[in-house]
């Protein structure tokens, strides 16, 4: 099979992905939990960009006609996934950060209280 611009276009963005990545891991601002995710997500961009019968493979294998339908069908499951595990996150997040706050305000309140009884 020929390998088309494109293809080296969609290498060159994989590698470029996972650059930014390992950038990302680096300082810190991305955890390994969540890196992880986007690694295999690289990985499976790569493979697909090397190897593009595969994704024709899939696409037959689940009926649809174009190689593209399925490509982008995948990609909005993939972004649905990754949306709702971040709002799952978010969450939690959200309802520690109320429980620090009410714990915070009860500290202070305590600690006036005390310098009060103090004076």
């Amino acid at each position: 099979m020929e390998r088309t611009i494109l293809n080296y276009f969609f290498i060159a963005g994989c590698i470029l992905f996972l650059g930014i990545i390992i950038f990302f891991l680096r300082k810190n601002t991305l955890s390994l939990k969540y890196a992880l995710i986007w690694l295999f997500s690289d990985l499976g961009m790569l493979i697909l960009s090397i190897f593009p019968s595969v994704l024709a493979y899939i696409a037959n294998f689940l009926g649809f006609i174009l190689a593209s339908n399925a490509a982008f069908t995948i990609l909005l499951a993939f972004v649905i996934i990754i949306s709702l595990q971040i709002t799952s996150v978010v969450s939690r997040q959200s309802e520690e950060i109320k429980k620090l706050a009410q714990a915070n305000a009860l500290l202070e309140k305590r600690v006036r209280e005390l310098e009060k009884n103090e004076s």
